[in-house]
């Protein structure tokens, strides 16, 4: 019989709300939304957990911001955690929280800790477009929230390309060439892999969206699909217009006990990884792969046995089809492999930094159904940059307690190729190294955004402006990738680059 160190860290509680209410003024605010999920997760582990909270960490949250989130949440619990932590921004952040605070627990320094987030997102626009004041705790506009305007090079805020929705898609059209696949046979693998997803989230009572779509829906533009940026489609990409709560209680193997919480309950943290990217996209080697992403997946293959088999679930982040693509590529899956349990952040709906916390939930209620088997919950932050993986299991770890140090920072640095110097003038020939388009409402392009590279082999970022027409239909070509194609860099009047064909 295995003996289980009393310290051993697991996840005995999780909780979620989803709350529909289309009438805005019945709409509850983030806070509430965090109090409901955590009330939740406390009757899912059957135990009073949240008299004994020492640590609270919030997702940072950005549709109705506060001065001190984790303070007004205390409040609303009527306890007062010792340590009272925000996040900052990141999609991968809810998986690092869980991670430190099953450390924490292992180290002895935590009893019971709870990750939470919330956003209500879509009161919020809703009681914007009808002019209703909402009567909730006092919004502080005065919070900074970080955008990628903050941290983005100032030629690609300039170019429009300092948010998600424009820079996943470099990432896709490069490696797609890189793989050999024609932008059809991409599409083809992103609709089917986004059509499985669907599928899960129509299954899933906590999901925004319960409608399963099929691969030819989710590829093909239409009135209510249009095209968002090349090649996403708009059931392509996240939807951050939901109202949804979720958190996540752990706590040792000794206190559980204590507490008198059923194993039935438990699952226990393995291990996992993290690494980055540089911030600046413009300043990575190359896009058609992340160093930071492939080792996080070599390093949590490691800790059960290097086969991905061993997970018998799994949630990859899902903000856009290329980071599930790339990832599962490294993990050596199938590419008909399930791979999430939540539903995604395009159908399940996207909380913004908070989808991670879902997905934990739902991995959570997964493998207490599945006796001896592990998952893995993998997320990803800001833009290909911030990875962290995190492997769960319904049996003990095979390795002990998790180790103290989950970092794979310096062989993902080690692994990154030179850097091409990246210039603002020039006036001569350059070659597509990655793209996008971006459409409007109306369906039509409003430009292009080419990153190229010049024959000494110096980056660049550059426009094509909507009216070059052959351009444009090179770039957005479904036989033939553009990347590697050659044309010519011009000054505008404004400063700005602009590409157009040789």
């Amino acid at each position: 019989m295995t003996v289980v160190d009393d310290r051993t860290p697991i996840i005995v509680g999780v909780g979620e709300i989803t709350h529909r209410n289309k009438q805005a003024a019945a709409g509850l605010e983030p806070i509430e939304l965090m109090a409901r999920a955590l009330q939740a997760a406390q009757q899912d582990a059957g135990a009073a957990l949240l008299a004994e909270l020492d640590s609270l960490d919030v997702v940072s949250e950005h549709s109705w911001p506060y001065t001190d989130a984790p303070a007004r949440l205390s409040e609303r619990l009527g306890h007062w955690p010792a340590r009272r932590v925000y996040g900052e921004t990141g999609g991968e952040s809810p998986v690092r929280f869980i991670h430190e605070a099953a450390l924490r627990i292992a180290r002895g320094e935590s009893r019971v800790a709870a990750v939470t987030g919330a956003e209500s997102r879509y009161t919020v626009d809703a009681a914007a477009k009808q002019g209703i004041d909402l009567d909730w705790t006092p919004r502080d506009d005065s919070v900074k929230l970080l955008r990628g305007t903050d941290f983005c090079h100032p030629v690609a805020v300039r170019h429009g390309a300092a948010m998600p929705v424009s820079i996943y898609p470099f990432y896709e059209n490069a490696a797609l060439a890189h793989w050999g696949q024609t932008p059809r046979e991409a599409r083809q693998e992103s609709a089917a892999l986004w059509s499985r997803y669907s599928q899960v989230a129509a299954a899933n009572p906590h999901a925004w969206q319960s409608q399963a779509f099929s691969a030819e829906e989710v590829a093909e533009p239409s009135a209510a699909n249009r095209l968002i940026a090349w090649p996403y489609t708009k059931y392509m990409v996240a939807n951050p217009m939901v109202n949804m709560g979720a958190a996540v209680l752990l706590t040792s193997v000794g206190q559980a006990r204590a507490l008198g919480i059923s194993e039935q309950r438990w699952v226990y943290v393995w291990g996992g990884a993290a690494a980055h990217e540089p911030r600046d996209y413009l300043q990575r080697d190359q896009y058609h792969r992340s160093h930071a992403q492939d080792l996080v997946m070599e390093s949590v293959l490691a800790q059960v046995g290097g086969d991905a088999a061993a997970f018998a679930m799994l949630e990859l982040y899902s903000c856009f089809p290329i980071v599930p693509k790339m990832a599962r590529r490294t993990l050596g899956l199938a590419a008909d492999a399930q791979m999430t349990s939540t539903g995604g952040l395009s159908f399940f709906g996207a909380p913004l930094n908070d989808y991670m916390t879902h997905a934990a939930a739902g991995l959570v209620r997964a493998l207490r159904g599945a006796p001896g088997k592990a998952a893995l919950l993998y997320g990803q932050g800001e833009y290909v940059t911030k990875h962290h993986a995190l492997v769960l299991g319904s049996r003990p770890p095979p390795q002990g307690l998790p180790p103290d140090d989950y970092s794979v920072q310096a062989a993902a640095d080690a692994r990154r190729g030179p850097v091409p110097a990246f210039i603002e003038r020039y006036d001569g020939a350059a070659s597509v190294e990655t793209f996008t388009v971006i459409y409007g409402r109306d369906g039509l392009p409003t430009h292009g955004i080419v990153i190229a590279r010049t024959p000494a082999g110096e980056r660049l970022m550059a426009r094509v402006e909507p009216e070059d027409a052959q351009a444009l239909a090179v770039l957005t070509d479904l036989e033939r990738s553009p990347v590697g194609r050659g044309g010519q860099v011009t000054q505008g009047a404004d400063g700005a680059l602009r590409w157009s064909l040789a």
